[in-house]
């Protein structure tokens, strides 16, 4: 009776242990850093995810920002006043390694 009934259910919380294990040692090193800066300028992007910028959306556009390959204005539904506030916010968060963007190629 324990060989048909415990025994399987040892191995299956054995195994999920295990798993456990590794998915929380993984978790751990396999982390990626996400720079809060990104999070900020995508909420600060009109939101209309309408791809006029020539980036997938605005999370795109805002990786092609930080990468310096679109300028803030290529966002065409953005008002001045958007741009405006991107730019005073860009000029001051520092990014994780203490630098800031240069707003002169954007």
């Amino acid at each position: 009776m324990f060989a048909t009934i415990f025994l399987p259910g040892l191995i299956l919380l054995g195994i999920g242990l295990a798993m456990g294990l590794i998915l929380g040692v993984a978790d751990k090193f396999l982390q990626v850093e996400v720079d809060e800066r990104m999070e900020k300028l995508i909420e600060l992007l009109p939101g209309y995810n309408c791809g006029a910028c020539g980036s997938p959306g605005c999370a795109g556009h805002a990786e092609a920002i930080f990468s310096y390959s679109s300028k803030i204005r290529q966002c065409r539904p953005m008002k001045d006043n958007q741009e405006a506030a991107i730019r005073e916010y860009l000029k001051a968060a520092k990014g994780p390694d203490g630098s800031v963007l240069d707003l002169k190629k954007l």
